[in-house]
């Protein structure tokens, strides 16, 4: 599904909120300026190349900054085209903020030339090597700016979290379900609005949410599993996986790889020929492909990375035809059943699901009706979800998912490292054991009446789930109050 509010978690498209490898406490502020200590030198020195917007100095700096073996697993080179889009975007820079982030970290928020805000967190390891072991990105906002906040227990936390939900559900910008997960217990969970305004339905915290492209990291968890068993290789080209790929120059050059990192130039099915197509005409994966698959490629592969809903749908036509299975049978077969997860599928619009949340939008023709009633969403989505999101499930089913990937239940340690933004698997090697850093991912999704977040991190670190039935940001802005919250917490 898509998401026009979102991106990067970051507001305009969607999917991927945190490609990084660890998550930050919130620490001494330390102001407009770095703290002369070796991490803010070093975290100096970062903006300072990033600022430049010169690929070759932030290459330089991961050359200089990170240890050989980071630097096998993922090239100075990369790291810095991955830095240097994410530069682009954001056009002209200032730093807003700098925080010294205990032990060894420094966060610093940005603000780009069109106001958006974005928060950089660099962990650096101790002395003596001080090598940089990894950065996060995310979204931030004018709470940042105000600075961390003031240490809390779990106690109290849970409680701010709770008066915000309230108001935020009274003031009808929040209906859905809150889930958080704190070292395999369940200290939160709780279910505010309704289902059906129709009929007085109310929420509850079993009811069915559309994901929107949360359902992506599904898609990519099968194609790790097909990567694993040797089905398929990074490296085969689109022609390869599907020989009857309509756009020849496409199947040609772009690679899998590419199309799992959004580098393939493969663009979006929404547009103004999905708005005029009848959504009922959309029940299986393959019936998105006509949208775009014909069309010419957005630009050259690998030149760039660009949010692409497209290349995740030619992503679950290559599961189908690699495992003779159709998209949603092998999810349910190979994600859904081993995890658990027998409230989850890909619910067509007109079949009767019990406890299943109506979508309710204002924006339900591109256009904002701030101040007029919700409609439902039954004419902005399509009959049923594929590959590249619009599936649905609860938010115990997703923490299901979390435990069942970073358990192994579906893939293998290699494979769970690359699913959490790590480095490709090598030949039957082993992962690198992470040096300080905690590995962790965070989803997105939204559409009109959708919106959905997903964070977790390694086993220590609290996995946050908000499912709302209201349009973005309702659950994403949620996720980010209470991951606040959460990060002033001490033990």
């Amino acid at each position: 599904m898509p998401n026009k509010v979102l991106k990067f978690m970051l507001p305009a498209a969607i999917f991927c909120l945190l490609a990084a490898w660890l998550t930050g406490k919130a620490g001494q502020a330390a102001g407009p300026s770095f703290p002369p200590t070796p991490a803010g030198k070093s975290a100096q020195a970062f903006f300072e190349a990033f600022t430049s917007g010169e690929a070759a100095r932030l290459e330089r700096f991961f050359s200089e900054h990170i240890d050989a073996e980071a630097a096998r697993r993922t090239p100075p080179a990369n790291r810095a085209a991955r830095l240097m889009d994410l530069r682009r975007e954001l056009g002209k820079v200032e730093l807003k903020r700098v925080n010294a982030v205990p032990p060894d970290a420094v966060a610093m928020i940005l603000q780009g030339e069109k106001g958006r805000l974005v928060k950089l967190t660099l962990e650096f390891g101790r002395a003596p090597a001080r090598t940089l072991l990894g950065i996060m990105m995310d979204d931030a906002d004018p709470a940042d700016l105000a600075g961390p906040l003031p240490p809390m227990t779990l106690a109290e936390a849970l409680s701010t979290i709770e008066r915000e939900m309230a108001q935020r559900a009274a003031a009808d910008r929040f209906s859905g379900v809150v889930f958080i997960s704190q070292h395999g217990t369940v200290p939160y969970l709780k279910a505010w609005g309704l289902a059906s305004r129709e009929f007085g339905s109310p929420n509850r915290t079993d009811t069915k949410f559309n994901l929107g492209s949360i359902n992506k990291i599904f898609t990519k968890t099968a194609i790790a599993q097909l990567l694993e068993k040797k089905k398929i290789s990074l490296d085969d080209t689109l022609g390869r996986l599907l020989p009857d790929y309509p756009n020849k120059d496409a199947a040609a050059k772009v690679t899998l790889r590419q199309i799992v990192a959004m580098r393939s130039g493969i663009g979006d099915f929404f547009g103004p020929k999905f708005e005029k197509t009848p959504k009922d005409a959309f029940r299986r994966n393959a019936d998105f492909l006509p949208m775009f698959a014909a069309e010419p490629l957005a630009f050259e592969p690998g030149a760039e990375e660009r949010y692409s809903n497209g290349g995740y749908v030619v992503l679950g036509e290559i599961v189908a035809r690699v495992s003779g299975l159709d998209y949603h049978e092998y999810i349910r077969r190979n994600v859904f059943g081993p995890a658990g997860m027998a409230s989850s599928d890909s619910y067509e619009a007109d079949a009767v699901v019990p406890n299943l949340a109506e979508g309710y939008t204002r924006n339900w023709d591109e256009n904002d009706h701030a101040g007029e009633p919700l409609r439902k969403n039954i004419y902005t989505r399509p009959a049923r979800g594929g590959a590249a999101g619009g599936g649905y499930s609860t938010a115990e089913d997703l923490l299901r998912f979390v435990e069942a990937l970073q358990s192994g239940k579906l893939l293998s340690a290699p494979y769970i490292e690359w699913m959490l933004g790590g480095p490709e698997p090598s030949a039957g090697a082993p992962p690198a054991p992470r040096k300080g850093g905690r590995g962790g991912m965070g989803y997105a999704g939204g559409a009109p009446g959708i919106n959905a977040a997903l964070e977790f991190g390694g086993a220590a670190e609290p996995v946050i789930i908000v499912l709302a039935n209201l349009d973005p940001p309702a659950a994403v802005d949620a996720s980010k109050m209470i991951r606040r919250f959460l990060s002033a917490v001490r033990n």
